[in-house]
């Protein structure tokens, strides 16, 4: 998988926040592939174990979401 540049390009949101969003996901899915989830180890696999590139495709396609929680003082 290559990295969606595309996508990239027509985003409009702060690039700080997609960053943090793309490196938790891609924690997220090496965990779950680690740990044998059947439904993520297979999606892993066919990106070639690089869970960084699907972590953020799977943003900027909007497949998952993610939300900045503003901090409460």
């Amino acid at each position: 998988m290559i990295f969606p540049l595309e996508e990239l390009s027509k985003f409009k949101g702060g690039m700080y926040g997609i960053t943090v969003a793309a490196s938790r996901r891609a924690f997220q899915l090496a965990n779950l592939a680690m740990y044998n989830d059947p439904d993520i180890s297979s999606i892993v696999d066919e990106n070639d174990g690089k869970v960084v590139s699907l972590a953020a495709r799977q943003l900027f396609t909007g497949e998952v979401q993610y939300a900045i929680e503003e901090k409460k003082n």
